[in-house]
């Protein structure tokens, strides 16, 4: 362990636990979803891509919130919490992948605890810190 190593404060730690508990839903679901049988190879590898693409780039933001203290990157993730909450009613009203459904509201609940635990307590001590 080196000098400017620094505990990470709880509620930082819970906020990183379980934003990478929610990825790993995520990733897990991605890759038991069926496409639609008449997508051909080339957009099934493409729709794989992106899906890659995009829970790369939330796990980005997860380390760079919790280990390097972006505040920006804590926003990013609460503006996508909300967007992915405004979508939800759409997929309880379509009801066709019930399982899907009760994993991304899991997958939700978790964000929203994890995003709470980045905004209270010791973690606003963390990003309010100079890092000078």
């Amino acid at each position: 362990m080196t000098q400017d190593a620094e505990i990470v404060p709880g509620n930082v730690w819970r906020f990183e636990l379980l934003l990478y508990a929610s990825l790993l839903l995520d990733t897990l679901m991605a890759a038991f979803t069926r496409l639609p049988d008449d997508f051909s190879a080339r957009a099934s590898s493409f729709a794989n891509l992106v899906n890659l693409a995009l829970i790369s780039g939330f796990l980005w933001l997860v380390n760079l919130a919790a280990r390097r203290r972006q505040r920006w990157a804590r926003t990013v993730l609460l503006v996508v919490l909300a967007l992915s909450v405004v979508t939800l009613p759409g997929q309880l009203a379509d009801g066709d992948n019930e399982f899907g459904v009760l994993v991304n509201l899991v997958s939700t609940a978790l964000t929203a605890a994890g995003l709470y635990f980045a905004f209270t307590g010791d973690a606003r001590g963390w990003f309010a810190r100079d890092r000078a």
